[in-house]
């Protein structure tokens, strides 16, 4: 093997709450295993302070040194948070993942879900991926230039705004095509057009419009409760799902689940030129400090990431090595290897030892 090439990429690193200390160590561990197998240029990781930590020393969950060190950066991986248990004013304000991908315009919510061989799921051949619109919809606290999009005009009344606009679907529903047409080539759109006609139904109908631009990609729609019954009884047969914000939320708990553990659901957010890597589930703090926690979903929103900039830089060797990643996490897991959430007694360090081992075992070529 060859010297292996001079750090390339720069990559903030988020630990957040809870198993963030111990998921998001793990998974940098196998990356760089990854890279350094795949002959790709390294990284040079940047920890930046967020989360209840950042409270403690900053005052604030999301200090702004960390939001402008992450625009001078080439990509991140950001670990879960527990927003929910931080003191007030924080708790009430828009939490930090929130935050980043309003700052920096991540769009792009792909959140795949894909059952692992040799290992139990709810729905075996479960391999799909939600493609999610990230800016606006029906989630208050992203879709407005300042405020949080709720608001009370009596102390019994509560209102919520819900945003559809034209560029933005048109955006997210081309991402969609192009996954689809990198896949198995169906796209299914996802909507509530029956009650909520103008906003859901705009929706629909710019995807639909979308799809013309596409004509190798097979294309239906359903109404957001139908879809959870078509996924509960058929979800080997979707391949790529596009939806708005809540919706897209929804769906991609349940359909992590249907793979066999939201502990294994990844995801990345993105705009055109920006990625970050984030694992769908939250912070566990019950078993936080305890080296159970799954670290597949990190690794594999890490693989993404690699992928993604490999893509953007057409730089082959990341490809490989974000290849190599999610091979050997399938190999691991095929061997027997996981966590308990996965029916395993394996734990989280434990498990890196295990996708290191497979990543030396694998083949860069």
């Amino acid at each position: 093997m060859t010297a292996r090439p001079t750090p390339a990429y720069r990559l903030g690193l988020l630990e957040g709450d809870g198993i963030g200390a111990e998921i998001v160590p793990a998974t940098t561990r196998v990356v760089d295993a990854a890279l350094a197998a795949a002959e790709a240029p390294g990284v040079d990781w940047l920890p930046l302070p967020l989360g209840r930590s950042a409270i403690d020393e900053h005052g604030t969950p999301i200090p702004e040194s960390t939001l402008e060190a992450l625009a001078g950066l080439d990509a991140w991986l950001l670990g879960p948070h527990d927003s929910a248990a931080y003191p007030e004013p924080h708790r009430s304000r828009l939490n930090p993942s929130g935050t980043i991908r309003t700052r920096f315009g991540l769009y792009a919510n792909i959140r795949p879900a894909k059952a692992f061989e040799g290992a139990k799921a709810m729905v075996p051949g479960t391999d799909l991926v939600i493609v999610r619109e990230n800016t606006e919809g029906f989630y208050a606290d992203r879709n407005t230039h300042a405020g949080t999009g709720e608001f009370m005009p009596t102390p019994d009344v509560a209102i919520a705004h819900g945003i559809i606009t034209r560029p933005a679907v048109e955006r997210i529903a081309h991402t969609a095509f192009e996954l689809a047409r990198g896949r198995r080539k169906r796209l299914t759109i996802v909507h509530k057009a029956n009650v909520l006609r103008l906003t859901t139904g705009l929706f629909r109908d710019v995807c639909r419009e979308i799809a013309e631009q596409y004509p190798d990609v097979t294309v239906d729609d359903f109404h957001i409760d139908a879809m959870t019954v078509h996924l509960l009884r058929r979800a080997p047969e979707f391949d790529v799902i596009v939806t708005e914000n809540m919706f897209g939320d929804i769906l991609s708990d349940l359909t992590g689940e249907l793979a066999g553990s939201l502990g294994i659901a990844p995801s990345i957010n993105a705009s055109d030129r920006q990625c970050m890597a984030q694992a769908s589930h939250g912070s566990a703090p019950d078993i936080a400090g305890r080296d159970i926690a799954n670290p597949i979903a990190m690794m594999l929103s890490a693989a993404m990431l690699l992928e993604w900039l490999g893509n953007r830089n057409d730089d082959d060797a990341l490809r490989r090595a974000a290849t190599l990643l999610e091979s050997a996490i399938a190999a691991a897991v095929a061997a027997g290897t996981c966590t308990a959430d996965m029916g395993g007694s394996t734990g989280t360090a434990a498990f890196a030892d295990a996708v290191a081992e497979a990543i030396g075992d694998g083949d860069p070529a």
